[in-house]
């Protein structure tokens, strides 16, 4: 008896081994990435794998070799998930070449963001390489609001955002009262109707409030809490440029914040710590980290980069700024000439208008927020128009994975890869669906992967020569179809989709 359940083990063995090797021999890819190093942050996983991808998705991840339609060898390279950038104004084509050249796979402008949301989502379908996606922006909306003019997204096109500048200056400074927009206060009535005018932008898609309050002095306080409320009452964060300080020690802006965000129950994400904090830096990371342990829902982002970039005629840039930030005219480069100002071409360029880089921040700031375990990596870039504007729009997750991984041993691999991957899809999943199936490596996630050299990665992009590539990054795919292949751009590839809110 014995030897006949033996043999019936056997022959049941065999039948589900031989019924096994068929499904292997019949289970094919569209695309097979072979011989990796599979990096996943959302599981830990750590190990060569074969990944195997059909429709646009991960269909395996197997230790055992695959095949597929195509199969390429990844061999000594990392294959990750694609980098998340929630704060990206670069919303145009040769800004997204440069941002997938640098492993970006989605790229997100949650600060400035538009008005109305639908418009820039109809001015970018089909025609991205790279995932995009937009914020009902504040400023967007008291633009509308105090002049009626609708701010689509002022940098979805090169040659929009060119005009766009003096278009603006024009329409503002000219035909309304001076940056009326920035600095008039809002009436009961006025917050009201701004509070309209986001929440269409929201039931349009838009994936949570951008606001810019240190370009809109104007902001009051019944006015944020207004806005702080609506986000509250539709569970989508406010993605917040606080107010320029008062001087060096003032933590008046961070307390303003976390103040409303508490009463309101909101959720917070502070954008660019490290320019926002700068010698403060240690002290807001404290307090995030304290308002977190009381139930607070706050995050925070920072770029690797001691300069700040912003538009030189902002009201940033209004009596006081030098006491403000810190700095004075030295510290101020011109983007299209690269030169440092003087107080007379200070004022002459302000007339103008255009992108000024900021030098205002010590290398241990920056260390401390892109070390810190809480905070996220974004690249705040802005459009390559001229080519000297901030090189953050380019290099910005090169330069982590080059010299803050490899160099300086700053952070590890994986810790690295969580910051630019699944810490920013986690901060949308809640209210973003596509976000549940982005930045992770697993069976049934977007295949939007980012292929990289550890040894190689590097910024290549500086403040005198920002419009260069990142290397060491041969291969980007965006829902399965390769938008980055050897290393160079792969000419009509637009398989970028809109994200949006639900």
């Amino acid at each position: 008896m014995r030897n006949a359940y033996r043999a019936l083990g056997a022959a049941v063995a065999f039948v589900l081994l031989a019924q096994a090797s068929l499904v292997v021999a019949q289970e094919t890819f569209d695309l097979v990435l072979a011989g990796g190093r599979v990096i996943d942050p959302e599981f830990g996983l750590d190990a060569r794998r074969d990944v195997g991808i059909r429709d646009g998705r991960i269909a395996a991840l197997s230790e055992a070799p695959l095949e597929g339609g195509e199969i390429v060898d990844v061999s000594g390279l990392v294959v990750s998930p694609g980098f998340i950038d929630l704060h990206e104004h670069g919303q145009d084509d040769v800004s997204n070449g440069f941002q997938a050249r640098d492993g970006v796979t989605t790229s997100l402008d949650l600060e400035a963001g538009a008005y109305p949301v639908v418009k820039y989502y109809e001015a970018r379908g089909g025609k991205a390489p790279i995932n995009y996606g937009v914020a009902a922006g504040h400023i967007p909306a008291r633009i509308k609001l105090k002049h009626g003019v609708d701010v689509v997204h002022p940098l979805t096109t090169p040659y929009l955002a060119k005009g766009f500048r003096a278009w603006l200056q024009r329409v503002v400074r000219k035909l309304f009262s001076p940056t009326a927009y920035a600095v008039e206060t809002a009436d009961e009535q006025e917050i009201e109707k701004l509070v309209g005018l986001i929440e269409e932008s929201l039931d349009q898609g838009g994936i949570g409030i951008g606001l810019g309050l240190d370009y809109t002095p104007g902001t009051g306080a019944a006015e944020l809490h207004a806005v702080f409320a609506l986000a509250a009452r539709r569970g989508v964060p406010c993605f917040v440029h606080m107010r320029g300080v008062a001087r060096a020690d003032d933590m008046s802006v961070i307390a303003e914040m976390l103040d409303v965000t508490e009463a309101t129950g909101a959720s917070l994400h502070i954008v660019h710590l490290n320019s926002s904090g700068q010698m403060r830096t240690a002290q807001y990371l404290t307090l995030i980290e304290a308002a977190r342990l009381r139930g607070l829902d706050v995050t925070t982002e920072a770029y690797p980069y001691t300069a700040a970039s912003t538009l030189i005629e902002s009201s940033l840039f209004d009596s006081g700024w030098r006491e403000r930030l810190g700095i004075s005219y030295e510290q101020l480069q011109w983007s299209q000439t690269g030169e440092r100002l003087t107080a007379e071409t200070f004022e002459r360029y302000r007339r103008k208008g255009g992108l000024v880089i900021i030098h205002m921040m010590k290398q241990e700031t920056v260390d401390l927020a892109i070390t810190h375990p809480l905070v996220m990596i974004a690249s705040d870039g802005v459009p390559f128009l001229d080519g000297g504007e901030h090189p953050r729009g380019a290099g910005t997750y090169a330069r982590i994975l080059g010299r803050y991984v490899r160099e300086r041993k700053l952070l590890t691999l994986m810790g690295a890869l969580r910051k630019m991957t699944i810490l920013p899809a986690r901060r949308l999943e809640a209210f973003v669906p596509a976000m549940h199936d982005k930045g992770r490596l697993r069976v049934g996630a977007d295949a939007d992967i980012t292929v990289f050299d550890p040894e190689r990665v590097i910024d290549r992009a500086t403040f005198e020569n920002s419009p260069r590539a990142s290397e060491g990054i041969p291969h980007v795919l965006v829902a399965g179809t390769f938008i980055v292949r050897d290393s160079e751009l792969v000419p009509g590839a637009l398989p970028g989709r809109p994200i949006l809110a639900r």
